[in-house]
């Protein structure tokens, strides 16, 4: 069975963005910003991809990834309507149109999509974002890969947006990198 993983960048405070949608407080650097590109290529998207060098490369661990209304939205703000043609791309929201062939808008239950699709043959299936969507996946969740970067924001986006419902993780790895930031991976403790 397929695992989902929710792979996001936080600021110290736990914010995966601004009030307004604001990430690029969030440096990509030094051995961090050389980490995720040896490690998770497949999650930057395509207009970056040439321009880091890694215009060809290979998905290391996902071959799908599902973005809420508002993750999606900042892409098309500037004319790109599919940020990760390398990968499957579902967008959750019960508002938009479809824009892109490339891209499926999903109406449906996200729980219910979810299971479905980790039942498909495939590879890991990147939760991209957002708060909203991360919520009401909790408990599909297989893993969690949070990129903590040293800044504080003081208000934003949280991680999750969900009820009070306490859900415990397995610490599995923790890196430290020069720029201050950190990848720390967490396993499901139950299911």
């Amino acid at each position: 069975m397929r695992q989902l993983t929710y792979y996001a960048g936080t600021s110290l405070d736990g914010y995966i963005a601004g009030p307004d949608g604001q990430f690029d407080f969030f440096p990509f650097e030094g051995d961090l910003a050389a980490a995720i590109l040896a490690e998770y290529p497949e999650t930057i998207p395509a207009q970056g991809r040439g321009p880091l060098g890694i215009e060809g490369a290979a998905n290391q661990g996902f071959d799908t990834v599902l973005m809420g209304r508002a993750t999606y939205e900042p892409g098309l703000a500037v004319g790109v309507t599919s940020p990760y043609p390398h990968l499957n791309q579902y967008v959750f929201s019960r508002t938009l149109d479809p824009l892109d062939p490339d891209v499926e808008i999903v109406s449906t239950d996200p729980v219910t999509f979810v299971r479905d699709l980790k039942r498909q043959d495939g590879t890991g299936i990147w939760l991209c974002g957002g708060a909203n969507l991360a919520g009401q996946l909790l408990g599909e969740i297989d893993q969690l890969i949070i990129k903590r970067y040293p800044v504080v924001i003081g208000s934003g986006i949280p991680l999750f947006r969900a009820p009070f419902l306490p859900a415990r993780f397995t610490l599995t790895d923790s890196r430290v990198f020069n720029t201050g930031a950190t990848i720390t991976t967490y396993a499901t403790h139950q299911k």
